[in-house]
């Protein structure tokens, strides 16, 4: 009792004063009532059981308290800890465990409150972004894969809200990034792969919606909400697409070719007119850049393979009753290209023979043409292969003309004579008697040629039909008899002299009569119109004492007389004039091939 009202007792609520004032005014009204002492004790004993049962079940009501706010700040830190550990926030630090000691639990539960909520905030933001970005990776991620089901972004990102750091914020960022230039990458491989597509089914005719469609209905869907795919699946099947064009393109231009080479030859077999050539000018132009140059449109369709091939078949029925026609000239074309280039023809596809075996139907028209053909070609390489001798042929006669424009320009009395143009004829005959000198080393080197080609090849070296070889040595035999027959005039001319001046000494000299005329009249010159003399065409004089040079030309006057209207075939002969025994003094005026000195004026 005496605790109890004592003014030192430490009790929280209650001051010493209040205590004793209402313990001494307890104690006075139980005097005045007539309390007993015992009672009083009694009274006391069980007010102060009371106040402890108050104060017991205030600690108890204060120590729960405490424990909850021990729990809340426990709390308050566990979370504090896992929104720093999520946000990656490890420079925060907690204000509990600098003030734990001097703060008391309401302190710290009012100091960590305001950091909890900020960090809550920042995880909301943070996870609104997380959000954001997954979404875009989920949608991107299905655009590449082919799944366009967007999963909830939220329900993805509950499994990973452990680590909300700016670190993975940053690796998503990056992730999105790549995705985002992935699909920008994928975007443009699709639009040049549409592109292409659309560019080669115009150039083959085809119809570009039908075949993107085919691959996906989205790369020709005109609904705005509808994506354009760029799955591997979609790009794989653009690849196959342009691939399968491609050779289509490649199947096309190839057969095209073929068809108007076709055409081509055709044309060119029937002669047709440039008009009629021009209709079809601009389809035949696309051959004349590559296949992957092709662009374009309907160069490469099936309509245009079809109009070439419909005029083929058309002028391939048109060939079939001209054959004939066809046959004859190709036959032509061989004879003129064999008489321009000196080669024997094959007579077993001869005009005669032809025509006759086209008629009784022993041997195809297109066979017989195309035996000629091949003809043709064996004749120009042949051609190509004799070049070079003939150009030397050609220059051993034209050697040949100058040597006997030259002899017919020496038996010219009046060479000397002072007209127009004489000048000129001198200076043609200094050139002339320098190329006769070469004759002889043309000619061997001729022969020394042909026998090489012979060797080469195998075969003769035929000139109209007759070796060339022995044309050339038939030449050199001839030359050197004519050599001869002139060495013997010069030596019988010297003998005439000898017996006229011997003549002379004795009966005395007497005039000859001049015979300028005559001569003129025989050896076939005339003077042209500027005094210069020109020899004109002779015949061969019957026993004429000076045998004819054997050329190429002779020899083709005499074996193929079907081309010599048109070919210079026959050489001038040398046309020596037989000497006449008992007309010395005409003999002496004409005889030999030498030069005179000009006239004394």
């Amino acid at each position: 009792m005496l605790a109890f009202g004592n003014p030192n007792c430490n009790n929280i609520g209650f001051t010493s004063s209040s205590c004793h004032s209402l313990l001494r005014e307890l104690q006075q009204i139980w005097t005045d009532i007539g309390e007993s002492e015992s009672d009083k004790d009694r009274m006391l004993l069980e007010l102060e059981r009371e106040c402890r049962e108050v104060y017991r079940r205030k600690v108890e009501e204060a120590a729960n308290a405490k424990a909850r706010l021990h729990q809340s700040v426990a709390a308050k830190e566990a979370e504090l800890a896992t929104l720093m550990a999520a946000l990656g926030e490890l420079n925060v630090n907690s204000p509990i465990q600098s003030e734990k000691k001097s703060a008391s639990l309401k302190e710290q539960l009012g100091l960590i409150m305001p950091l909890v909520d900020d960090l809550r905030a920042k995880k909301d933001e943070r996870v609104k972004q997380f959000g954001d970005i997954k979404a875009q990776i989920e949608k991107i991620t299905g655009e590449i894969s082919g799944c366009c089901n967007i999963v909830n972004s939220l329900s993805s990102l509950n499994l990973e809200e452990h680590d909300l750091s700016m670190r993975k914020l940053s690796e998503c960022q990056s992730h999105l990034l790549a995705l985002q230039k992935e699909k920008s990458v994928r975007i443009q491989r699709v639009l040049d792969s549409v592109n292409e597509v659309h560019t080669l089914c115009g150039v083959l005719g085809l119809d570009f919606s039908n075949t993107v469609s085919t691959v996906h209905p989205s790369l020709h869907e005109t609904n705005p909400g509808q994506y354009t795919n760029i799955s591997d699946s979609t790009l794989e099947g653009l690849d196959q697409a342009i691939l399968r064009l491609k050779t289509e393109r490649k199947v096309r231009y190839q057969k095209l070719k073929d068809v108007v080479g076709s055409l081509f030859e055709l044309w060119n077999l029937m002669d047709t007119m440039r008009e009629e050539r021009s209709k079809l000018s601009r389809i035949i132009s696309v051959l004349d850049i590559s296949e992957s140059e092709v662009v374009e449109p309907g160069a490469l369709s099936l309509e245009v393979i079809q109009q070439v091939s419909a005029e083929v078949e058309r002028l391939n029925k048109l060939k079939a009753s001209r054959m004939k026609e066809l046959v004859m000239k190709r036959r032509a074309e061989l004879e003129d290209l064999c008489y321009k280039t000196h080669i024997q023809p094959d007579q077993s596809t001869a005009a005669d023979k032809s025509s006759a075996m086209i008629d009784s139907g022993l041997v195809d028209p297109c066979e017989l043409l195309a035996n000629i053909e091949a003809q043709i070609n064996n004749v120009k390489d042949e051609a190509l292969s004799r070049k070079e001798i003939m150009d030397r042929i050609e220059r051993w006669l034209s050697a040949c003309d100058e040597e006997n424009w030259l002899e017919d320009y020496n038996r010219d009395h009046t060479r000397y004579s002072g007209g127009r143009g004489a000048h000129i004829n001198l200076k043609r005959a200094e050139r002339a008697r320098i190329t006769v000198t070469k004759i002889p080393g043309m000619v061997d080197g001729l022969i020394n040629k042909t026998l090489a080609w012979e060797d080469e090849k195998q075969k003769l070296f035929l000139y109209d039909g007759v070796r060339l070889v022995s044309i050339l040595e038939d030449y050199k035999v001839s030359r050197h008899q004519k050599e001869e027959e002139k060495k013997r005039a010069r030596d019988q001319k010297k003998l005439q002299d000898m017996l006229l001046a011997e003549k002379e000494s004795i009966y005395g000299s007497r005039p000859s009569p001049r015979r300028s005329s005559s001569f003129r009249k025989t050896n076939g010159y005339h003077a042209n119109g500027n005094g210069s003399v020109t020899p004109s065409p002779r015949r061969n004089s019957v026993g004429c004492a000076t045998p004819e040079l054997s050329t190429p030309r002779s020899y083709s006057g005499r074996q193929n007389t079907y081309f010599k209207e048109m070919r210079r075939l026959s050489t001038a002969p040398l046309n020596f004039v037989a000497i006449a025994k008992e007309d010395t003094m005409s003999f002496s005026s004409i005889g030999g091939s030498e030069p005179e000195s000009p006239p004394q004026g």
